[in-house]
């Protein structure tokens, strides 16, 4: 009579949390230098720069064909690129108004009447007062003790977070551009895209010395 094999049976591995502290500082919550984070901004703000520079004119106003996401009972209407640029820097009035109101606050952009070169400078300005504002809230002299993304969002304390936030905002906007800037029929060209990516560039453009990014 011939015997069964026996199945052995495997348990599944346990799956173990992953720690978000440091190894060399298991107590204490990473912290980030008020230089490092005017430089990841000022970093944040040439990408924004790049963009507009090598867009196709004709895709600034464009409109793209409206979408019906799944499940959605009327169709989406999707903002020209224009607009995208003059949110992210109306939001950015916001956050300093909202935030630092002791700084000067920009002037907003009208999302019908903006040009390129408006939405260049503006963007500039408006980077400028929010380094203003991330150096107040990191240096601990108490003068921005608090970060508010919104009149009708919880407030934050003044932190890493806050820039997390404000990069992640503008990231996705970026996207959302070349996205469309592509479906429009007007894609970026590697060599932008590239540029877009080149961090040792971008820092040594934003006052870090050329290798320095490997230090955050």
């Amino acid at each position: 009579m011939k015997r069964r094999a026996s199945r052995v049976t495997r348990s599944k591995p346990k799956l173990r949390p992953v720690s978000l502290r440091t190894t060399s500082s298991p107590t204490r919550p990473v912290a980030i230098s008020v230089g490092s984070a005017v430089q990841i901004f000022a970093a944040n703000e040439r990408i924004n720069q790049i963009l507009i520079e090598n867009l196709d004119p004709s895709v600034w106003t464009a409109k793209a064909a409206s979408s019906k996401p799944p499940g959605a009972t009327r169709n989406t209407s999707i903002r020209p690129i224009a607009a995208i640029f003059t949110h992210m820097h109306n939001v950015r009035c916001k956050w300093i108004r909202l935030t630092a109101p002791h700084l000067k606050v920009p002037p907003q952009l009208s999302r019908a009447h903006c040009t390129p070169q408006q939405a260049s400078s503006a963007l500039a300005e408006s980077a400028a007062r929010c380094t203003e504002m991330l150096t107040d809230a990191l240096c601990g002299d108490g003068r921005v003790k608090k970060f508010l993304r919104d009149a009708w969002a919880r407030p934050w304390p003044a932190g890493p977070e806050m820039l997390c936030y404000m990069l992640a905002h503008e990231a996705h906007h970026r996207g959302q551009i070349c996205m469309l800037s592509h479906q429009l029929g007007f894609p970026l060209s590697g060599k932008v895209t590239s540029d877009m990516w080149n961090w040792e560039r971008l820092w040594k453009e934003s006052g870090s010395p050329l290798g320095s990014a490997r230090d955050y």
